[in-house]
């Protein structure tokens, strides 16, 4: 690996890291589901992960590196506090909720990795490519979250009618 290189890859390298935890968060999300249309869709967002960290580990691999092939120790530790949380809470709302928020630190770390002045502007496109497809992902979750947070509001006996 180069000097010129060793930075993109790098940076490259921890999102690589990062989308292979969303994946890993998407495929428990869908065990963890009981809607089967919630299942589907993380399923598909597992898949569409599965992708992009095969994507930029095709450019780590253009820059003579090594591609990163596993998710991290502390998104694990995540995953299981949110197993936890959803076994004794049996909520969905927990569930979206969880890949809302896995989502929107996946998002920060594109972002930073996009104005990180050091990487070529070769591997800033490929990061800005993979940025826009996260961006779209993220308004769905979130959109998801506040719905099933509604529905949980209104199905409260407290609620005002």
């Amino acid at each position: 690996m180069s000097n010129a290189n060793s930075h993109d890859i790098q940076v490259l390298n921890g999102l690589i890291q990062s989308v292979i935890d969303s994946a890993e968060g998407y495929a428990e999300a869908g065990t963890s589901t009981d809607s089967p249309d919630h299942a589907a869709f993380f399923v598909r967002r597992e898949a569409e992960r599965r992708a992009l960290a095969l994507a930029l580990s095709d450019h780590v691999r253009l820059l003579g590196g090594d591609p990163q092939t596993s998710g991290s120790i502390l998104a694990k530790a995540q995953r299981a506090l949110t197993d936890v949380k959803h076994a004794l809470l049996r909520d969905e709302a927990a569930t979206v909720g969880g890949a809302d928020h896995a989502d929107a630190a996946l998002k920060g770390r594109f972002e930073k990795a996009a104005a990180d002045t050091a990487i070529s502007a070769t591997t800033r496109e490929t990061v800005r490519r993979a940025f826009a497809s996260l961006n779209g992902d993220a308004e769905e979750i979130s959109a998801l979250r506040h719905n099933l947070e509604s529905r949980h509001d209104a199905d409260n006996p407290l609620f005002p009618q």
